[in-house]
């Protein structure tokens, strides 16, 4: 006996189903689904999906992208924002900003813009940012470790 309604049912498997841009589809224009999207053709404008965004290996998107997940194995020109996890796959290709909770870049991926990991919560202090100097430079008196005498 289920305890949901008949439209939530029908929602719930709306939601759940996967969507395909095959091989060879051009698509120009918004492509948006509560459900799961696999792009393994080209997709020129903006993509939002309620659920995982899996951009194949030969999958392009050029235009703003908007998921609940995302596997990225192609190429992404524009912007990318996920509610959790953002994997970039090893030969994948992202050149535009991303926000994310998650994070996981595979060696070998190319990504080239600004990262955004979200806010930080209350309560917790930020650490300060490192500065990295070339070996053998020196950044002056004020970092030395030895005391005047």
């Amino acid at each position: 006996m289920s305890l949901k309604s008949k439209g939530e049912e029908n929602n719930n498997k709306m939601t759940n189903e996967l969507n395909l841009i095959g091989v060879g589809t051009f698509v120009e224009g918004t492509v948006e689904t509560k459900g799961s999207l696999r792009i393994d053709g080209r997709v020129k404008g903006a993509v939002k999906t309620g659920e995982t965004l899996t951009i194949g290996g030969k999958g392009e998107v050029s235009g703003e992208i908007q998921a609940r997940m995302a596997v990225v194995g192609g190429k992404i020109e524009g912007d990318i924002r996920v509610e959790e996890k953002l994997v970039l796959e090893t030969n994948s290709v992202l050149i535009g900003n991303l926000k994310a909770k998650k994070l996981v870049i595979d060696e070998g991926a190319v990504f080239q813009g600004k990262s955004d990991m979200g806010a930080v919560k209350s309560g917790k202090t930020v650490p300060h940012p490192v500065e990295f100097q070339p070996k053998g430079e020196s950044r002056g008196a004020q970092d030395s470790t030895e005391t005047p005498k």
